[in-house]
């Protein structure tokens, strides 16, 4: 029990305060997201469902630390959001059920976090975010 609980703290250490943007179309899971996030300390941005609104959101809120962005979104891909958010050095990771050598080679380097996922290897991706370094898109 005490390991689990240092555990828990790590990971804590690692959200508490980050500021993500959360990029999901399916609400169900997007509402998961957003409660993971939030027990965890960090400052949920969105969720949004479309490319445009991400985008505004990128265009308007500089102090985004992260973002988890689905690939799919309805008949849209998210590259044009993971575009802009690597050009502003943001890290971010893909929740997908898409397998890895389905995504454009400029992102081979950002992290992925398959679906379905638990919810622990979830947290561990978005921790990971805050040390990342600042991600750049060739």
């Amino acid at each position: 029990m005490a390991r689990w609980r240092a555990d828990v703290d790590v990971v804590m250490d690692g959200i508490e305060g980050l500021k993500v943007l959360l990029v999901e179309d399916e609400y169900v899971l997007a509402l998961g997201l957003t409660d993971a996030l939030a027990d965890l300390g960090a400052v949920v941005i969105g969720p949004v469902a479309t490319v445009e609104d991400a985008l505004a959101l990128v265009e308007r809120m500089p102090e985004i630390d992260a973002a988890v962005l689905d690939v799919n979104l309805g008949r849209e891909v998210v590259y044009p959001v993971a575009d802009s958010l690597a050009a502003r050095g943001i890290p971010f990771l893909f929740a997908t059920a898409n397998e890895r050598a389905d995504l454009p080679e400029r992102f081979a380097h950002v992290p992925v976090c398959a679906k379905p996922f638990h919810v622990e290897a979830f947290r561990d991706a978005v921790a990971a975010l805050r040390v990342a370094p600042a991600l750049r898109v060739a």
